[in-house]
């Protein structure tokens, strides 16, 4: 989330023509043709005829990154896994050749009534992951899965469907977390998270980080083990982004939360390149070297993430927007605000707004986007409509002049795209809204005015910004920022800068948020409190405190 200058905001049509020049040079460049190789949407025709492993020949245990679920639907599933018996091996210790995988889904946790099982083909083109879709089931309990590779069998997921449409759900339990870059610190929130009784997790963004990561592990400072030196470089290619996810998905108590709850995923810039906007990089280099880049980070994530087949990318494009319902309880409308972005404002630093961020051609969804999140509302029958997505959405004044200074990266730098959503919120009559963030390395309580500026104004919603599970290394309760912060914004309720994640429970009269902290995360074994808690009402939005 950090900034660095950039070039100013491009004229609409410049921008577009920018575009089409940047996709038309990444599909004719010297060499795209073979990185085009992974870009799509099925394996290549090679696979069909190459080689298969007999499974039997496995002498490691090849699930040495866990397993995962996600995107429930009503009666429907998507399971995860990846073969690496050699994680940190480019080619996961396992040839380039297709494996047969079996899979297993029981009521139960000892597999005695099991209701589904089958197989699947870990292809070496997809870095031997396996996305089992199980259709037909239940709607609206729990079950549990594992796999098996040759004589090796996985650890046991815990997943669920999804209420059936329609259907009346008293409540909902889910989660939020985000940032987690593994060189500033350990797991340790993700290992209470695994034992806490939640529906579903909702990953907000920054599972990755691009940066380095030296022999010790960065500020985890391993006495007992070295990392690779392959680690210790910035991720650019392909293999790059696998190793890195490999070394991310390794952590245990990252696993654990995997097994334990199913997760709803989408990236920020990290997964990628800091603060990236659309086809904009952070840095100058050529519009085709970054398409083929981001086209790399893309593969791997849809790879090593719990998503469903419409998820899959083509080249450095991935539909990651979706909407996933739990009844009439809630509606999510899960948003990417990185692939479609207009470039920051302002070299992307801290400004006041001013015409280049205010120009209303400027968007932090795209426009097809936007119709779609706009639509969605329009025809919503849910209670409460939830959207999670990654940048901070409320107004945050960072300091105490007038006018005062605003992040060019989140919505404050797109005010007129925000605009057009609360509009859309307001038009469709849409009474009970929370935005879920993350990216901030910090906890935040917003209400949503209709009116930042006039705190007499109507809230419209409510945001609720989940902290990072290790960004920013052990952090404080109160920043140094924290008085200026909380007298700038009066709509700001909570403010607290350890480590964590939050935890929402949706009700059929209201919402509860609890602000769940650990003291430190550079060193392992921390305790988790509840910093803070809050509630907003069904058809009374704003937040008190519980």
């Amino acid at each position: 989330m950090t900034s660095a200058a950039r070039p100013s905001q491009h004229a609409p049509e410049l921008r577009a023509a920018a575009r089409h020049i940047g996709r038309r040079r990444f599909l004719t460049a010297t060499g795209a043709a073979a990185a085009l190789a992974f870009a799509t949407n099925l394996p290549s025709a090679g696979v069909a005829a190459a080689a298969e492993l007999d499974a039997a020949r496995i002498t490691e245990n090849p699930f040495t990154l866990g397993v995962a679920s996600g995107d429930p639907l009503p009666g429907s599933v998507l399971l995860w896994t990846r073969l690496a018996p050699k994680p940190y091996q480019a080619d996961s210790g396992l040839p380039a050749e297709r494996v047969t995988v079996h899979w297993e889904l029981a009521r139960d946790e000892r597999f005695s009534r099991v209701v589904r099982r089958g197989t699947a083909t870990a292809h070496p083109e997809f870095h031997h992951s396996v996305h089992v879709t199980v259709d037909h089931l239940d709607t609206g309990r729990g079950y549990f899965y594992r796999f098996r590779a040759g004589s090796w069998v996985s650890e046991t997921g815990r997943t669920r469907t999804a209420p059936a449409p329609g259907s009346s759900a008293a409540a909902l339990t889910l989660a939020a977390v985000s940032c987690q870059a593994y060189h500033d610190g350990y797991y340790t929130p993700y290992a209470h998270l695994a034992q806490d009784d939640v529906d579903l997790v909702f990953h907000l963004g920054d599972y990755l980080y691009e940066y380095a990561v030296n022999s010790v592990g960065g500020q985890r400072n391993y006495k007992d083990r070295t990392l690779p030196a392959l680690f210790n470089r910035e991720t650019v290619t392909l293999e790059d982004y696998r190793l890195r996810y490999a070394l991310f998905k390794s952590d245990p108590d990252l696993r654990a939360a995997h097994a334990a709850h199913p997760f709803v995923v989408t990236w920020d810039d990290h997964e990628t390149e800091n603060n990236y906007a659309d086809d904009i990089p952070e840095n100058d280099v050529p519009p085709e070297e970054f398409l083929l880049r981001r086209a790399s980070a893309y593969r791997a994530y849809w790879e090593n993430q719990p998503l469903r087949l419409p998820q899959q990318p083509a080249g450095p494009d991935m539909r990651l927007y979706r909407r996933l319902h739990w009844g009439r309880l809630a509606q999510f409308d899960v948003l990417d605000t990185r692939q479609y972005r207009s470039n920051q404002a302002y070299g992307d630093t801290a400004h006041a707004p001013g015409p280049e961020s205010d120009d209303p051609a400027r968007t932090m969804t795209g426009e097809t986007q936007e119709r779609w999140l706009l639509d969605g509302w329009r025809a919503s029958r849910a209670l409460w409509n939830v959207v999670p997505q990654q940048v901070m959405f409320a107004q945050r004044h960072i300091d105490l002049t007038t006018p005062s200074r605003v992040s060019m990266d989140a919505w404050d730098g797109y005010r007129a795209s925000r605009g057009r959503v609360l509009d859309g919120a307001k038009a469709a009559g849409i009474e009970n809204l929370m935005v879920l963030s993350g990216d901030v390395h910090s906890a935040y309580a917003f209400d949503i005015k209709d009116d930042f500026d006039d705190q007499a104004s109507r809230t419209l919603g409510t945001e609720i910004v989940a902290t990072s599970i290790s960004s920013g290394r052990d952090g404080a309760d109160k920043p140094a920022n924290w008085d200026t912060y909380t007298r700038a914004n009066p709509h700001l309720k909570f403010y607290n800068g350890r480590r964590g994640y939050v935890t929402v429970t949706l009700g059929q009269e209201r919402a509860r948020a609890d602000f769940r902290t650990v003291p430190y995360v550079l060193r392992p074994g921390a305790p988790v409190a509840t910093a803070a808690s809050f509630v907003t009402e069904v058809g009374e939005q704003g937040l008190k405190p519980a």
